[in-house]
Order: C-alpha cells, then structure tokens, then sequence
C-alpha cells in the first residue's frame, strides 16, 4: 500500500502541445504494473480543451465542477455537467473541455497497454469545431 500526500504532488500546467487554453493537471494516480490504471483530476478554465485523440483501452470522465463539452468525431458536440460521467471506446477520436463560458473540472481514468501507451495526441481542435452549439 502506498499514500501519496496531496502537497508532494503539485498541480501540473498542461502542454500546449495537447491543449488549447489554461488547462491544470492533478495526478490522482498511475499505478505500478500489473495494474494498469492513470487518473488525473483536469480543470479547464473557459474555452480551454484538449486536442484530438484516442485512447487504447477506452477513457471514462466525470465531472466535478463546470460546464463542459465532449465530442466524439462525427457526433455532435455535447454538454457534460457535474455529476455526468462519459465513458469513450477504445481508439474512438475525441476531444473534450470546458465551455466558452465556464470553466469545468473533471475526473479523467484511463488504462495503459502492453506497451504503455495509454493516449495518442492528435491535431487541435478548430475553432469551428469547438464553436458548434451542442446538443442535449
């Protein structure tokens, strides 16, 4: 068993290598093999999002605070509010953020494969994509 304190773990400005805006990262944890499991608590300041990208294993998200928006490519955008938990496929291309507006925080859990990689970062999201009114 292992605790991990909180103070020995600052927040992490995310790169703008993968995000759009001022996005903030909390490691919860990433867990030592076998185990597979890396959570991340994620907060978006408004208008910021993730680029494109996919997952190996799949990737669940739950809201904690804010208004936010998730799309899978070729679906329409959609609004996530606290308490809404989303869960992406495997290899399923998405992105996700906070709204123009408001700022969102979530909860972001996902497994590495058999040879680690548990994201592949893709190309930005434009801004007419990011920009479309979602649907309910």
């Amino acid at each position: 068993m292992r605790i991990h304190r909180s103070f020995d773990r600052p927040s992490v400005k995310a790169s703008a290598d993968w995000f759009t805006g001022t996005v903030w990262q909390d490691p919860i944890v990433d867990a030592p093999d076998p185990a597979r499991i890396r959570a991340v608590r994620v907060a978006f300041e408004p208008g910021a999002r993730t680029n494109w990208h996919t997952h190996p294993l799949g990737q669940t998200l739950h809201v904690l605070a804010g208004v936010g928006l998730v799309q899978k490519e070729g679906e329409p955008v959609r609004r996530i509010l606290p308490g809404d938990t989303v869960w992406i496929g495997p290899d399923e291309k998405h992105w996700h953020g906070a709204s123009a507006n408001r700022s969102m925080m979530h909860l972001a859990l996902h497994e590495h494969d058999e040879t680690g990689t548990h994201v592949t970062w893709l190309e930005p999201v434009s801004d007419a994509d990011y920009g479309r009114p979602p649907e309910p």
